[in-house]
């Protein structure tokens, strides 16, 4: 069965599969499948001297993990995932923000875990290109989030002026 994500506004198929670490798993001990895979930064740093010859690897941030974990990583990835552990948890949009501002990421960012349609559209204003979302939810309703709105007035990743700054006024006359 395959599986589909949203990336960069299309539903396509997900070549990746994420690796989660199952109860009495270590990250030092787990095996990796052959393939496209995304790991916890636990077993990145566990394993990585195993893993960094691998063409084929992204990691996965946790929403308590700091985007700088990875800076001396970065060119490694192909993909980096932050989890969403619930839709109330906010954390990920600051990580997101500081890989592509601060750290200058430009691989493929994708939101995993509990992402549902209505953050889809923030999400993407802080960087985030590739949603997977939850999987009792419409993928195809949940890509029509990313429009939910016409218009951005404040900054943020991807609009770096403010709408007062984009929009010309007329004078009003005071007759």
């Amino acid at each position: 069965m395959s599986i589909n994500i949203i990336k960069n506004r299309e539903v396509v198929a997900d070549e990746w599969s994420v690796l989660r670490l199952n109860e009495g798993e270590s990250a030092d001990s787990v095996s990796i499948p052959a393939g496209k895979v995304i790991v916890p930064f636990s077993v990145w740093q566990a394993q990585r001297a195993q893993l960094q010859d691998r063409a084929e690897v992204g990691v996965w941030l946790s929403s308590d993990s700091p985007a700088d974990v990875v800076k001396d990583d970065l060119a490694h990835f192909a993909v980096i995932a932050v989890d969403f552990p619930k839709f109330t948890d906010g954390r990920g949009y600051s990580i997101a923000y500081n890989l592509r501002t601060r750290l200058g990421y430009n691989g493929e960012l994708r939101a995993i875990g509990d992402v549902l349609r209505d953050q889809l559209f923030y999400m993407q204003r802080v960087g985030f290109d590739a949603f997977a979302v939850r999987a009792d939810k419409d993928i195809n309703d949940a890509l029509k989030g990313l429009t939910d709105f016409s218009e951005k007035y404040q900054t943020s990743w991807d609009e770096k002026t403010p709408l007062f700054r984009r929009v010309q006024r007329q004078a009003v006359s005071q007759d």
